[in-house]
């Protein structure tokens, strides 16, 4: 099949790149010229393991290639993806402009019958919106077809050639079994494709995030009553997920989530009931638990400091959201970050990927903010520790080193990545998530 990809952020460049991976011919489309040029010259804009490697084999081998010219991508392919950002607003509803502007464009460039898939994530009854649009401009017939992705940053080459499920929103039967067609390489393992109408596959998208998010919320909860309590959130986590109701995924306590997906997703649904004359409390207070789990972090490192950490220094491990990306946005990393110069500190941060990013978003305040390529480095003479982001270099360093290099031989772990009782050993002050006196 013929693709044209609008988009080539993580969903779209994943998606295109992962769709000539199976033998198909792609056109990845994008309004930024700088963008197109990058990729032209197979420079990756964005860091995910294994997408650099799979762009330059597929533009090598013709499959793939880019532009800005959205009606010449659009002319020479059968199925259009839209994979555009869809930004919150000042009311926290998804902005929908470019997911707009990319349908009119699409219907005014159709030169023959067209399948136009929406995989930006996007409110319930968008793409009954998308076809109006296009019934305004298109001189061609069309679908209009709702195709969720559920990539993780990190693991989305996996997530897409590995999918847990495919979602296809459709009423038309035969665009169904032509989208069935196109992901069949990609669940040869027996993984269901689900098709469902579009406004269901709209809200599968949002609630399987919003579930996500407010398991995660949950167990930071359960974290703060074992501290309080004098439990061990580690232990009742394990114990919890034994049970096959529960599950062991996404119950790991920590700085909660971030991302350009949780939080904005979350925003989003809770917008959505409200339009719909209800109140998502349930969501509305994981979205709460998520900011405060970070603010009580900051409270950890205050209070040990007896309030004053002016002119301290602290070292900071991990700046992304997430290990394996370079996506800081709405990272924890920030916040604590931005509290912590509040209170007159300064920071010496490391992270594998994410620096660059981090400095521009911090750009008008690099005098209190200095950044290594050295994880050893940032802990330099530094007053404390502070683990942010569980990459995987972080989970076995050289303690002896660290103790050595820190003024004081102080750890705040935000991801629980090492046992309390074995850092005591070592001769650290270790501070956690969820263990009682740690």
């Amino acid at each position: 099949m013929y693709i044209s990809v609008i988009g080539t952020g993580y969903v779209g460049l994943v998606s295109g790149t992962c769709f000539a991976e199976s033998g198909h011919n792609v056109v990845n489309i994008d309004v930024d010229e700088n963008k197109i040029q990058m990729l032209k010259k197979l420079q990756i804009p964005i860091y995910e393991p294994g997408l650099e490697e799979l762009v330059k084999k597929n533009v090598k081998e013709k499959r793939l290639e880019f532009t800005t010219s959205l009606q010449e991508g659009v002319a020479k392919s059968d199925i259009h993806f839209i994979a555009v950002g869809t930004p919150s607003k000042e009311d926290n509803s998804a902005d929908l402009s470019y997911v707009e502007e990319a349908a009119k464009s699409i219907g005014k460039a159709l030169t023959k019958k067209g399948i136009i898939v929406l995989k930006s994530t996007v409110p319930v009854g968008t793409a009954a919106k998308v076809k109006k649009i296009l019934q305004q401009y298109a001189k061609h017939p069309f679908e209009v077809v709702s195709n969720p992705e559920f990539l993780k940053e990190g693991t989305a080459v996996e997530d897409f050639m590995k999918p847990d499920r495919v979602v296809i929103g459709t009423s038309c039967p035969k665009t169904a079994e032509i989208m069935k067609e196109l992901y069949a390489p990609f669940v040869r393992t027996g993984n269901p494709i689900y098709v469902m109408d579009n406004q269901s596959a709209e809200i599968t998208k949002y609630a399987s995030n919003a579930y996500l998010a407010t398991r995660i919320s949950f167990i930071n909860e359960i974290a703060l009553l074992c501290e309080k309590a004098g439990a061990n959130v580690n232990q009742v986590r394990e114990a919890m997920g034994a049970d096959t109701r529960i599950g062991k995924r996404f119950l790991f306590p920590g700085l909660g989530f971030g991302g350009s997906c949780f939080p904005k997703d979350v925003r989003a649904i809770i917008q959505t009931a409200k339009e719909c004359g209800l109140d998502f409390k349930i969501v509305q207070a994981a979205l709460e638990v998520n900011t405060r789990q970070r603010l009580k972090f900051v409270d950890k490192i205050l209070q040990h400091f007896q309030h004053n950490i002016q002119n301290k220094t602290f070292a900071i491990w991990g700046l992304s959201f997430k290990p394996r990306t370079d996506d800081i946005r709405e990272a924890p990393s920030l916040t604590i970050i931005e509290k912590l110069l509040q209170n007159g500190a300064k920071i010496q941060a490391y992270d594998p990927e994410a620096v660059e990013n981090t400095k521009n978003y911090f750009q008008n305040n690099l005098d209190h903010i200095s950044f290594t390529n050295c994880p050893y480095k940032a802990a330099e003479n530094a007053d404390a520790l502070l683990l942010i982001t569980e990459w995987k270099e972080f989970h076995q360093p050289d303690f002896s080193k660290l103790h050595s290099l820190l003024k004081q031989p102080l750890i705040f772990d935000g991801r629980n990545m090492y046992n309390p009782e074995k850092m005591k050993e070592r001769g650290f002050q270790y501070y956690c998530i969820g263990v009682a006196g740690h």
